[in-house]
């Protein structure tokens, strides 16, 4: 946990990490969550399918219905990685009622 402060505004980030061992624990960070920074291997093809199941089974928590979504689409300094926009389509992030963005990153 660390709590990071912005321009006069507090961040309270959780780092919980996307093993499959973990996930079920997700659940419980859940309450009060504002915001949900979702960071996907933009190199890892095979996986991106799962990250979609998982970011939608989380976005469909009561709790997380006004949470804005930043997903991160690491790794895109590697040759085969998707593009951000390829990564915006995988994830059906145009069909989301609700804010998001998505940053590529190194």
């Amino acid at each position: 946990v660390e709590t990071v402060e912005y321009k006069n505004i507090n961040f309270t980030v959780w780092d919980v990490g996307g093993q499959d061992k973990i996930r079920p624990l997700w659940r419980h960070y859940y309450q009060n969550t504002q915001g949900i920074i979702f960071v996907v291997d933009s190199n890892d093809r095979e996986r991106l399918d799962m990250a979609k199941e998982e970011l939608d089974k989380m976005l469909n928590e009561d709790e997380l219905r006004d949470a804005v979504v930043l997903v991160f689409a690491n790794k895109q300094d590697l040759p085969k990685a998707l593009k951000v926009k390829n990564i915006t389509e995988a994830l059906g992030l145009d069909k989301m009622r609700r804010q998001w963005f998505v940053q590529g990153t190194c």
